[in-house]
């Protein structure tokens, strides 16, 4: 565990954001650079709706889906150096991260049902991986506002459209091409119209902090949520 972890105690990061605003990747980082856990609540919507086509469940069927949520075999390694997802003893961890997965996701995700049962889990894993660790970092949609309202600190990571869409194209297709571009467009810009029926991941809550990566390459983002962390976090 890092100093700095040691310095401030436990503690919990809530990061949420948009599709390809770089929330995973910049959580990651900054979970290994405090020597914490990771948490990608998203990666868990992707595992029910892996096991939902799985087993024959109709993704649009709201009941069937709870029901399915309910007995979810699934299994999440936190570590921000190797996250990895099971479910039922199948390690899925690049499955959920498929077309076939991404195009259907938004169904399971916006099931009322299925997020109040998933919550539950979100936090049970956080706890844990604060016991365990000394502290979390957590990304998806909803994270600083529901999952852990009351997180140590808590940043919306934000980009412009065109960044966010260039972003998720060249880790899609490996470039950015006017046919990749057109490719993924769709699944962006639907999936946060669907998701944001459900929870909130534009505009920042009171007590959030913003970071607005859309020009900002990699390492510069991850500096900036660091920026906000040794700021805002309990001495």
């Amino acid at each position: 565990m890092s100093t700095e972890t040691d310095a401030c105690g436990d503690i919990v990061v809530a990061i949420d954001g948009p599709s390809g605003s770089g929330k995973s990747t910049v959580a990651r980082a900054v979970a290994q650079d405090l020597g914490v856990g990771y948490l990608d609540t998203g990666a868990m919507y992707r595992a029910l709706t892996w096991w939902c086509l799985h087993e024959g469940v109709d993704v649009h069927d709201r009941a069937a889906v709870a029901a399915t949520m309910a007995t979810l075999p699934l299994e999440v390694g936190t570590d921000p150096g190797e996250p990895w997802v099971r479910v039922g003893g199948h390690d899925i961890t690049a499955a959920i991260r498929k077309t076939r997965i991404s195009s259907v996701v938004s169904a399971v995700a916006t099931n009322l049902d299925v997020r109040a049962s998933m919550r539950l889990r979100q936090r049970a894993i956080i706890a844990e991986s604060v016991e365990r660790s000394g502290g979390c970092v957590a990304e998806g949609r909803d994270i600083t506002t529901v999952v852990a309202p009351d997180a140590d600190v808590r940043v919306l990571l934000t980009a412009s459209e065109d960044a966010r869409l260039a972003r998720r194209t060249l880790e899609i297709h490996g470039g950015t091409d006017t046919d990749s571009l057109a490719a993924t467009r769709d699944q962006i810009v639907r999936r946060d119209r669907d998701d944001s029926t459900v929870s909130q991941f534009v505009t920042a809550a009171d007590g959030v902090v913003t970071v607005d990566t859309s020009a900002l390459d990699l390492h510069e983002a991850i500096a900036a949520v660091l920026a906000v962390v040794r700021e805002h976090a309990p001495a």
